[in-house]
């Protein structure tokens, strides 16, 4: 193994050996070398592994490696379901290498570790597997999936951290249903496959080039543009459909949205006649149920960016007159009283970089008496819940659920209650 080296030398390629520290967010664990901290992937806390330092050269505060070989295995470990899961492989799962159940404990430690050192809160956290799962052995469940192609037109999944295209025959974290575009060369820069869970199929192929290969699917859409069938698909959850045009959001996971719709709804606990926001709304999946539940005399303000997912959402809740649509950023539509001066609930669902402080602090501008924040990165959700405590909410209960298994993402729903 190599010594340490001065801080001249690009470590790249370097070999050392590691004894593996706690997990961090992001997939990896973290483990120190020469005075600096690595962060290591395809490896598991407790276990001593020689690790192939990836990327790390002079000056750098931190060093990135993949565990090549396992010196001692943590309980836990399994053989990875996927043959190019591994160093120098796919960058599509992080945890191909652990059993479930731990991968599920892994996850709790990360979301714990961000609330205890971004918001000053130290809180055990349970993750949970879907409602009635169908992907009990964490394969076959991602309904969407995106694909990029590398220089032949061959479809595949980038390595970590790299422009790099793995090329795939199959996927096993891909659910059976998905329309087969990985038989064929694809002239497209990324290629989309859809499975709607009543059984459309749906390819959507971004900055063509040429003629697209003929697949089996209820639809194909170019550039935007449909080509062949329909450009939506149809999501059902409970008694409700929703339409979500070409490769529009939706969860990935065929039980996630509803687990999330039930998680939401037990926390938000919304009551007929009040006045409700939902927030980075989609395709107004939780307005429909908020809305239902507080009925005529109430309403729900549903707040989108995305204008397509907003004309589906108008769609979706045709049915609901207490719903209102607004397309447009969340922020600027707080800002200029799209919700009034004031809300008695407020959910909201962000992208992965969090609501952030404006629109924290303008939501509690409206003084509701409470906040679901549904969550899918732990870091941006410490933050959020920082800035809340700093305007007069206090965090209640917290669920999370393994709603990506074999990776690092997690979903949280988070309960805020305004101090009286």
């Amino acid at each position: 193994m190599s010594a340490p080296t001065d801080e001249t030398e690009d470590l790249t390629g370097t070999r050392v050996e590691l004894d593996v520290g706690p997990v961090a967010h992001g997939g990896h664990c973290v483990a120190r070398w020469d005075g600096r901290v690595v962060f290591v992937r395809h490896t598991l806390p407790g276990e001593r592994v020689v690790a192939e330092i990836t990327e790390g050269g002079p000056g750098d505060r931190f060093l990135r490696a993949d565990a090549v070989e396992v010196l001692d295995a943590a309980p836990g470990r399994v053989e990875p379901r996927c043959p190019v899961s591994g160093p120098g492989g796919c960058g599509g799962c992080d945890f191909q290498h652990v059993d479930l159940g731990v991968q599920r404990e892994l996850l709790g430690a990360v979301v714990r570790e961000q609330l205890s050192r971004l918001a000053k809160i130290d809180r055990e956290i349970v993750v949970r597997p879907p409602l009635d799962d169908t992907a009990p052995d964490g394969l076959g469940w991602r309904t969407r999936v995106t694909f990029a192609a590398d220089p032949e037109g061959r479809l595949g999944l980038r390595k970590h951290r790299s422009h790099e295209v793995i090329p795939l025959d199959d996927c096993p974290i891909a659910s059976a249903s998905l329309p087969p575009v990985l038989t064929e060369p694809w002239p497209a820069a990324r290629v989309t496959a859809v499975a709607g869970t009543d059984g459309d199929r749906l390819a959507a192929a971004y900055d063509v080039t040429g003629p697209l290969p003929e697949v089996e699917a209820d639809g194909i859409v170019a550039d935007g543009r449909r080509v062949t069938g329909r450009a939506w698909v149809r999501e059902r959850v409970g008694h409700r459909e929703f339409r979500v045009g070409g490769a529009g959001f939706w969860q990935v996971h065929p039980r996630a949205a509803a687990t999330l719709v039930d998680a939401v709804m037990r926390a938000a606990q919304p009551r007929p006649g009040e006045r409700v926001a939902d927030l980075y709304a989609g395709v107004g999946l939780f307005t429909a149920f908020l809305a239902e539940a507080v009925g005529s005399d109430g309403s729900v303000l549903s707040v989108e960016g995305d204008p397509r997912a907003s004309r589906d959402a108008r769609r979706n809740l045709h049915d609901l007159p207490q719903a209102r649509v607004v397309n447009g950023d969340v922020e600027r539509a707080l800002r200029h009283g799209q919700a009034g001066d004031r809300c008695d609930l407020v959910v909201l669902d962000p992208p992965r970089t969090g609501a952030r402080a404006k629109v924290v602090r303008r939501v509690a501008a409206l003084r509701p008496r409470r906040v679901v924040y549904v969550a899918c990165d732990p870091a941006a959700l410490a933050r959020d819940v920082a800035t809340f405590s700093s305007e007069g909410y206090e965090l209640g209960d917290v669920e999370a659920y393994a709603l990506f298994p074999m990776t690092h993402h997690v979903e949280c729903v988070a309960v805020l209650d305004r101090r009286v």
